[in-house]
């Protein structure tokens, strides 16, 4: 019998200030395997001249490469625009050839193609959460996105 894909939790945060801006993204990835054995991992990273929205989709579609094996995901992002990309928009994108409901090309298409093509390999739930009200993993990944920002100031 086939074992069952690993399970991940993984929550997101990216932000730029100004916006644009400089931007951070960060994610923290939980994992569980079939024993019931548990293990994290934090991700980051920073960008010149960025907006929130592109380090929004940075931070998910970074988390998602992280995976080495096809995985059940339950993503948590702070970022409607991320979620209801997923959730809602996506497939009308795509029957419509990468055009909104104004017929304009989607915004940021490149990173919504790389974030489809990386969820492809995964089964992903994508859910909203709530910002600064106090989730302990989505304030740790908000913290992460001003850790890369930091960082990225104090090396350039």
């Amino acid at each position: 019998m086939m074992s069952e894909k690993p399970k991940v939790v993984i929550y997101t945060d990216g932000g730029a200030a100004p916006n644009p801006g400089l931007g951070g993204w960060g994610a923290v990835l939980m994992f569980t395997d079939e024993t019931g054995n548990t293990a994290e991992k934090e991700i980051y990273g920073a960008q010149p001249n960025a907006t929130n929205n592109i380090m929004e989709l940075t931070a998910v579609i970074e988390a998602l490469k992280s995976l080495k094996t096809s995985c059940r995901v339950t993503l948590y992002a702070d970022s409607e625009y991320v979620v209801k990309g997923m959730n809602e928009w996506m497939a009308g994108w795509k029957r419509n050839n990468w055009k909104n409901s104004k017929k304009e090309v989607v915004r940021n298409k490149e990173l919504w193609q790389t974030l489809d093509e990386e969820a492809q390999r995964h089964h992903v739930t994508f859910k909203w959460v709530k910002a600064h009200v106090g989730i302990k993993h989505n304030e740790r990944v908000d913290g992460l996105v001003h850790k890369a920002r930091d960082e990225y100031r104090l090396s350039h």
